[in-house]
């Protein structure tokens, strides 16, 4: 795939989940990576994971970091009119831009709940500051799950102490594990990036396969940095590092409600030389920025990887555009028309429909300079079919996991990329009966 800022593969994650069968079937997506990585510690971060048995039997569903004094946060937020209760929790505190604590739970959203829904997240915020010694105001939250049920935030109050006594340095993996939903795999990504005379780590975990759509920043995802940088920083850099990463997916074309990006800087690499960075137009912030990106980029994929019943892995590149704006749109269009995806799905490469998601789209197209390419075959050229298609060709390219989906539009020289997945029977069984 032409990712882009894809990691290597060893940065990706592949790990088994015993799902509830009400949610979705145990069997790992064919598309998961094959390779997990070892996230390190990083200081000034701890972690622990519990089973509050909020929705889920027999399994984590709850998340508790615990951050150093003086950890920097920055946030990214679902633009949805509905937000969720923690969404709402965080954009209040995030400008003070410090944190000591996250908090995040699987198996409910807290999501259009009302009143009920805004009194859970102050009492979750209250009891895991009562247990580690932090003011309510430091502490971030986050849900995923469920819309509409209500939240009954007292079963955290049984195992919070439990995790403060608990948290230690490691355990990414199983956080990432814990805020699994219909996810089949967790998902985790790490990057190293030198800052000044030390080298710094950045670690990722983020959720998502369904109610996937770019609008900051599609899923629940987590960043974790030892680089001494100040909260409005990290929040510029995080803000521009979304754009081409988590707001270049899409399953389904369904922005959550709690979609939740954020990053903590606990500042701690200064002890080994590393600088204060306090402008995001500091040259010495250049490796560390392309770092993070790049571990939002792996865990994007994930994300696309992993969508509900996914069999393909798809990457649409849309060049030749007025526009970068325009070719995202156009890739948007066909990255989320249900008949492309379940074309991609039966392997059919069908450019018809793909004719129809660009003229749909509302951007400068001409029918008559359009050619469109599967899986590096070109199967449409000015117009009309190409005259030299080959059916077979083409059907083998179709028969692969992952499969390229090109659109030249001849107009200029804008260009971008997205990635989704097809959509099978497998999505709908899923969807049929999330809730019951």
């Amino acid at each position: 795939m032409d990712s882009g800022h894809r990691l290597p593969a060893p940065h990706a994650s592949a790990v088994s989940a015993g799902m509830t069968k009400e949610i979705m079937s145990t069997a790992v997506s064919p598309l998961a990576p094959k390779n997990v990585p070892i996230l390190p510690p990083i200081d000034g971060v701890r972690l622990a994971t519990g089973a509050a048995g909020i929705r889920y039997a027999g399994r984590t569903d709850v998340l508790l970091a615990l951050f150093d004094r003086g950890t920097t946060a920055a946030g990214v937020f679902t633009r949805s009119k509905c937000p969720s209760a923690p969404v709402e929790w965080c954009r209040a505190r995030i400008k003070a831009g410090k944190a000591r604590a996250l908090v995040v739970n699987s198996g409910n959203a807290n999501a259009f709940t009302g009143k009920s829904g805004r009194a859970a997240t102050k009492l979750t915020a209250e009891l895991a500051a009562r247990a580690s010694g932090c003011k309510t105001n430091d502490v971030f939250l986050a849900s995923t799950g469920v819309i509409g049920e209500p939240l009954d935030a007292r079963k955290f109050a049984g195992v919070m102490t439990r995790l403060v006594a608990e948290v230690t340095g490691g355990h990414f993996l199983e956080a990432a594990k814990a805020i699994m939903t219909t996810d089949t795999f967790a998902k985790v990504a790490t990057a190293h990036a030198k800052l000044g005379a030390a080298t710094v780590t950045i670690n990722g975990i983020a959720k998502g396969a369904g109610m996937i759509a770019p609008d900051m920043a599609t899923m629940l995802a987590f960043v974790f940095t030892d680089a001494p940088i100040t909260a409005p920083t990290l929040q510029r850099i995080l803000s521009e590092s979304v754009t081409d990463t988590l707001n270049a997916v899409t399953v389904d074309g369904d922005t959550s409600t709690s979609d939740t990006l954020m990053a903590f800087a606990t500042g701690t690499a200064a002890a080994r030389g590393a600088p204060n960075i306090a402008r995001a137009s500091d040259k010495r912030l250049a490796g560390f920025h392309k770092a993070l990106v790049a571990v939002l980029a792996n865990l994007a994929e994930q994300i696309a990887r992993d969508g509900e019943g996914a069999r393909k892995l798809v990457e649409v590149i849309v060049e030749g555009a007025v526009s970068k704006a325009s070719a995202r749109r156009i890739a948007m269009s066909i990255a989320n028309s249900p008949l492309v995806k379940t074309a991609i799905a039966g392997e059919d490469a069908n450019w018809g429909r793909v004719v129809m998601a660009v003229g749909r789209a509302g951007e400068p197209a001409d029918r008559d300079k359009l050619s469109i390419w599967f899986g590096g075959i070109r199967v449409a050229h000015r117009g009309e079919r190409d005259p030299a298609y080959d059916e077979a060709a083409v059907s083998a390219a179709m028969k692969k996991p992952e499969i390229a989906l090109k659109v030249a539009l001849g107009l200029g020289r804008g260009r971008d990329r997205v990635l989704t997945c097809d959509l099978t029977k497998d999505y709908v069984a899923i969807n049929s009966d999330y809730r019951s």
